[in-house]
Order: C-alpha cells, then structure tokens, then sequence
C-alpha cells in the first residue's frame, strides 16, 4: 500500500510539472497568504514577546514569570481545593517537569529577532516606525536578560550561549554561573546603549519610557546580586560589588513600582486571575492559612495588607486553606479567594517593587554590604514595610512598631525575608526563590506531600529534553553534579 500512494503522490507531481511551468517561480505569489507578512517589525515583534512574558490565554500555569498559580503554590501564597495537582510536590509525576520552551520560541525568540534587525538596519527596525535603533537593541537586551534569569532560577543549567539559533536545535546547557555573569554584563551594556531618541514604538510595559528601562535593569542587577549571598557570602566579593554597583545605578526608590497593565477590555489581555477565576471560572484556588496565619503572628493580630490579599467572608474573616490537604471543599464562602482587586480584569502584575528594593538593602546593610549596619537596616526594613502599605492602599505608619514586626538585630534575617515573602504575594516564582535563598519564613509541606519533608529546590527538565537533546541534558546533569532530574536538586546559587 505504501508504494501504491508513493507512485500515486509521484503521478500527480508529475502531471502539475507537465502542464507547462518552466520553473517553480512561474507559481508566481499564488501560494503566498496575502494577509500575512513575511517579516514582522520590530515593534509588533517587542509587544509580542512582552505580552507573552507575562499572559498565557486563559491560564495562568507555567509560561508568565509573574502571575503564575505554580508559583503561587510553591511559594504558599494560595492552596489548592478540593483536589491537590502541584501542592504535594510528587518528584516523579510529570506536573513538576514544566516546559521553558515557550521562554524560547514565543518571547526570547521574538526579542533576540528584534536585536538582529536593528543591528543590521533592516527596514523592520525603522526607526522612524520603531523608535531609536539603540533603544530598540537596549529594551530588548533588558528583556532578554529577564526572561533567561527567571528561567535559569526556576530550572538550573539551561540552555544559553547556544540557544535561540535555528540552526541548532540540540543546544548545550550554559552553568548557571556563566549565566548570571553574562546577564550582569548584558544589563549594564543595555543601558549603557541608550540614547537620547524614542523609546521602542511596541514597548506595551513602559510606553518607551527609557528612564523606567533603566530603572528596571538597576533593580535587576540588585536583586541578582542578593541571589548569590550563599556562593558570595561576604563584603568585597563579587555579589557585594555587584550589589553595590546596581545601587549606584539607581534602582526603584520606595515610592515606586514596574507593572505590567493588563487591559480589562481585552480577552487576550487579561489579568490572568481574572481568567482563571471569572472566565474559566475555577473555584479551587484560596489564599492559604500558611500567608493568612503568618501575616496575624503579630502584636495587632492582623496585617493592613490581609483584607486585600484575602478575600473578606462573613464576620469580617479572611479565612486560609491548610496548605496541601487533600479536602473535598467547596472554597467559595468557606475559604477566600484572592483578593478581588487583585484579580480583576485590568489589575496590574508588579514586576519590581520598591518594597522589594528596600528589603534588598535591608539585608545589605546587615551583611554588611553596604555601609550602616543594623541602623541602615532598620530604616530600610522599616521603609519596606511601608512601601509594601502603601502599594496596596493600606498605608499604617505604626504597623512596623508591632511585636512580631518591629525590627530585631538579633533576628533581623530572619524578619526580612518573612516581610519580604509577604510583600512579594502573588509573584510566587519569585518568593519561593527568595524562600530558597534565605530559609525564611520557614515553609514546609502539607500533609498530602508526596516528596518527603522537601520543599522543592527547582522544577525539573521538561521530559521531552531526555530525548529531543538527551546529550546535552546528560551533560547538563553531569556538570551540576547530579544523578537525576530530581526537584530536590539544589543549583549553583543555592548552597545548602
């Protein structure tokens, strides 16, 4: 049957050759889609890979770095109800295997696109149409360096200084170590590259404000240089240096945050709470009775912040799911959901905040870092706090004198990276990261885990790396010093 339809294909091609064409170019455009272009622009290419950094259809799982549900659980902002999918960390089912490759082929792609044309002077980077060539290159190196960190945090090695080239599609795994150095070099060039022209025309985050970019890239540095206070423990190292420089480069004050604006007239630009909860209408998410029961461990037994993060119920409660039972509950008017300016339709991601900046140098100037030791601390731990208010609408400036809050010498790492973990609320990639790194506050799994006494230290290869690059992903685990793909593994910058 086989060489039936082969010589049956091998007819028809030949009588379409016979009917006169001299060559396939006689086609003309008759195969081309006349709606489609072949090239796009740069700025339709930047709003594109902007938008998919942080949306994905009417889900909110594994491809945005900031509103993600996984990561909300990871980090235990919000417990699942009634049925238990990621919160039981099971190391050998395939929910902890998550694909990065729509990183690549929808967002750092399209970014990596954007840089090439305009290097080159193609008509797509015009500026006239696209705003400055250096800021067109500047914007998307800044992106770049983003997305790559978000993965590199969540997955290890990952696939770098070979990635993005077509012509490759069995790429090597950069260390983690390589990573990190390239992206300090990568943001501060990107900056270094702006210029006094237009911002990039499709810059859906900034609206081509140049400023914000750069204050994007300050706040990045700092934040990746605090990542590395286990492998750079001390003052003078590389961490502290890099620390310090990002802080000369002016990242975010108190006052001010980096959002992503979803648009609450647009489907396909929605905040993805809002899809998940109004549109997909799924009901089996709460915020958890870990964050709920954290956030009273204090003098005043509440937190300004509680009653936005939380869903208020009758009695004026918002009440926590247990994180990770296995309970068939209906969670509406048993358990809150997430707060409902938090979820509506246009209700913005914060990307950076100067919350986090402040407990950044918080912490600083307790290692030792930056200069003023617990002072310095103090008055930045205490501005975090208020910022962290403030952002929310719930300023209190006598909330940071509370029992359980007021900053101690004695525990003071320890209150940062709680009052941090409760300001980063929702942005739960970033949180448990930030879990990971300092220990704080101290999580640990629910009842129903099925990985032990483990928090996960990373989520694991996608499967289909074992075999569409198993080399590489052998290689990959080899050079980290593992045997397995396992979620336990601990990567370069998470020293035990």
């Amino acid at each position: 049957m086989k060489n039936i339809r082969k010589y049956i294909f091998l007819a028809v091609g030949i009588s379409v050759l016979a009917t006169g064409c001299k060559k396939f170019g006689d086609f003309g455009d008759t195969n081309v889609d006349q709606t489609r272009v072949s090239k796009a622009a740069t700025k339709a290419l930047l709003t594109y890979a902007i938008q998919k950094s942080q949306v994905n259809g009417a889900t909110n799982t594994n491809p945005t770095t900031i509103l993600s549900s996984t990561g909300a659980i990871f980090a235990q902002h919000i417990s699942e109800g009634p049925y238990l999918t990621v919160s039981p960390f099971n190391d050998a089912g395939s929910t902890l295997n998550p694909s990065y490759y729509s990183f690549y082929s929808e967002v750092l792609k399209n970014l990596n696109q954007v840089i090439t044309f305009a290097r080159a002077g193609a008509p797509e980077a015009d500026a006239a149409a696209n705003g400055s060539i250096n800021n067109q290159i500047a914007v998307a190196r800044i992106m770049k360096a983003y997305v790559f960190w978000k993965v590199t945090d969540r997955w290890g090695d990952v696939p770098y200084t070979e990635a993005l080239n077509s012509a490759n599609i069995t790429p090597k795994f950069t260390k983690q170590e390589d990573i990190y150095k390239d992206l300090f070099k990568e943001l501060k060039e990107a900056v270094a590259q702006i210029d006094g022209g237009a911002g990039p025309t499709g810059d859906i985050m900034f609206n081509g404000d140049m400023a914000s970019w750069k204050k994007f890239a300050a706040t990045q540095r700092l934040l990746m240089a605090l990542r590395l206070s286990k492998v750079y423990p001390n003052a003078g190292e590389f961490a502290a240096t890099e620390f310090a420089a990002a802080l000369a480069a002016n990242p975010l004050t108190a006052g001010e945050t980096l959002t992503y604006k979803f648009i609450s007239g647009d489907p396909n630009n929605y905040n993805p709470w809002y899809n998940n909860y109004s549109i997909s209408n799924r009901n089996d998410f709460a915020i958890s009775k870990t964050i709920v029961d954290i956030m009273k461990n204090n003098g005043t037994g509440t937190d300004p912040r509680l009653p936005v993060y939380g869903e208020v119920l009758a009695g004026n409660q918002v009440i926590g799911l247990q994180f990770g039972v296995q309970t068939q509950v209906n969670i509406p008017n048993s358990y809150s959901r997430i707060g409902a300016s938090l979820r509506g339709a246009g209700s913005p991601a914060y990307i950076f905040t100067g919350a986090q900046v402040q407990f950044a140098l918080a912490e600083g100037a307790k290692r030792g870092w930056i200069a003023g030791g617990d002072a310095s601390a103090a008055t930045y731990y205490n501005a975090g706090i208020d910022a962290s208010l403030t952002q929310y609408g719930v300023a209190d400036p006598n909330f940071k004198t509370a029992t359980g809050v007021v900053y101690s010498p004695a525990t003071a790492l320890q209150q940062i990276g709680t009052q941090r973990w409760i300001a980063l609320y929702l942005d739960g990639w970033e949180a448990w990261t930030e879990f990971r790194r300092t220990g704080f506050p101290a999580l640990v799994p629910g009842p129903n885990s099925q990985n032990g006494t483990n928090i996960p230290r990373r989520v694991g290869y996608p499967t289909a790396d074992q075999t569409t690059n198993r080399d590489n992903y052998n290689a990959a685990l080899a050079q980290q010093g593992w045997t397995n793909n396992s979620i336990n593994n601990r990567m370069w910058w998470d020293k035990p």
